[in-house]
């Protein structure tokens, strides 16, 4: 007990965050309880990113009834690629990704073929809530097929890598690149086996790694270093990680993006319950990086100044990146 105690006064004193700090410190202080519809169901997320002129994968559809699983079909007439999801799953689960047809019938990712009739029955589980958070009737989006970036080729395992930005009222605070593995069935989900990649906020340039709460420098499944990797377009992710405030209004998420090789940074989901695996990742302590904002956020307050989302991202970069200041 004296040993775990020791341990956790030494992390505290680094500046890392806690479960406990982060629910009472940012989620139940700076998250509207009425506010989670918009980033626990996907659907209104994505409706309100159009709206902004946020850029998004491209919404095919929307099935919110057995009875409208029959225009299946014709939703997918023009597209030979496609992802189905429920609006409020968690974790990757009850995701389909369709990357070709096969026969009058679907190849999904991992090569497994996939019937008409089979689609439609986990489509009807979806709506049944069975993905879902809490357990309730749920509805199904489908949308564009995500093509990643080339630069990911030699540091993933099939599937998509994504990039979280966790943001602090409109300040990125941290990011991390999630990279799928063999174990993790090509999902970017480190709690099923993906890779997490500390992300250098001034910069895009990725750090250390972490697979299944251990530091690594390889991908296990291609032996390719993962640290070093320049991240295209990063001041586009950053942007739109910042914007996201103002489209939620909530003070503290994850914001989660993908790099497609056509359409560049896409806004994924957005999570009010980030996780803190992100801290591993990056050798560096949320709670110091929340204290830096918090401070700013004050003295702002007193000049009567908001700053735009442009300007938070700078201040990030200023403050948050590891080449520019040490942690």
């Amino acid at each position: 007990m004296l040993n775990l105690i020791k341990t956790w006064k030494e992390l505290s004193a680094k500046g890392i965050m806690g479960i406990n700090r982060r629910n009472a410190d940012f989620v139940l202080k700076l998250n509207r309880r009425d506010l989670y519809p918009v980033v626990d169901d996907k659907i209104l997320t994505k409706e309100r990113a159009i709206a902004a002129g946020i850029h998004v994968p491209e919404l095919y559809g929307i099935i919110e009834t057995e009875k409208e699983a029959q225009k299946l079909g014709e939703i997918l007439a023009n597209h030979k690629d496609f992802v189905i999801k429920p609006a409020q799953g968690a974790g990757g689960d009850g995701i389909i990704v369709i990357a070709d047809r096969y026969e009058g019938r679907y190849k999904s990712v991992s090569g497994k073929i996939i019937g008409h009739e089979e689609l439609e029955h986990h489509i009807s589980s979806i709506l049944s809530g069975l993905y879902s958070l809490g357990g309730h009737r749920d509805r199904v989006l489908i949308e564009y097929r995500v093509t990643p970036d080339p630069i990911f080729k030699s540091i993933s395992y099939e599937g998509v890598p994504d990039i979280r930005i966790i943001v602090l009222m409109g300040y990125p605070v941290m990011a991390m690149l999630r990279l799928p593995t063999r174990q993790s069935g090509g999902k970017a989900n480190l709690h099923q086996g993906a890779i997490g990649v500390g992300v250098d906020l001034a910069t895009g340039l990725t750090l250390k790694g972490t697979w299944l709460n251990n530091k690594i420098t390889k991908h296990p499944d291609t032996a390719t270093e993962v640290s070093g990797v320049q991240l295209p377009d990063w001041d586009g992710f950053m942007k739109l990680a910042a914007g996201c405030y103002e489209l939620c209004g909530l003070g503290y998420i994850g914001v989660d993006m993908v790099l497609d090789q056509d359409k560049g940074p896409l806004i994924l989901e957005l999570n009010a319950r980030p996780g803190l695996n992100i801290q591993i990742a990056n050798d560096a302590g949320l709670t110091t990086r929340a204290n830096i904002v918090e401070a700013h956020l004050a003295e702002l307050a007193k000049k009567g100044i908001t700053e735009t989302p442009e300007e938070r991202m700078r201040f990030a970069q200023e403050h948050f990146g590891h080449i520019t200041q040490a942690e």
